[in-house]
């Protein structure tokens, strides 16, 4: 079971910049499916980000161009930098890792325990 641990959320202005980070341990982290979500309040959870095992990534439309998420497999960690942000950025946003096993039989895999990012003036 792969354990997740968030950091890097606040506040900011609209237009500024912040960086989230997902420290791992318990898995072999260079195999894993790293996802980044956010859930607004009222809102349905939202897949912002991913990077594969192989390092490709893919992003939701509202935040391409904006956001870029990234891993460092000495560290375990996975980042997501968060640029020119927006009010409707605002959320809770939760790192989740899959291995292959979550992957091969659709499971959801691990989250982490969620980081708060407010944008407003």
């Amino acid at each position: 079971q792969v354990q997740l641990v968030e950091s890097g959320g606040g506040s900011v202005q609209p237009g500024g910049s912040l960086r989230l980070s997902c420290a791992a341990s318990g898995g072999i982290f260079s195999m894993l499916i790293i996802k980044w979500h956010r859930q607004a309040p009222g809102k349905e959870r939202e897949l912002v980000a991913l990077i594969n095992s192989g390092g490709g990534t893919n992003y939701a439309d509202s935040v391409k161009g904006r956001f870029t998420i990234s891993r460092d497999i000495i560290t375990h960690t996975a980042y997501l930098q968060m640029n020119s942000l927006k009010p409707e950025d605002t959320a809770v946003y939760y790192c989740n890792a899959q291995d292959y096993d979550d992957y091969r039989y659709d499971r959801e895999g691990s989250w982490g325990q969620g980081t708060q990012v407010t944008v407003s003036s």
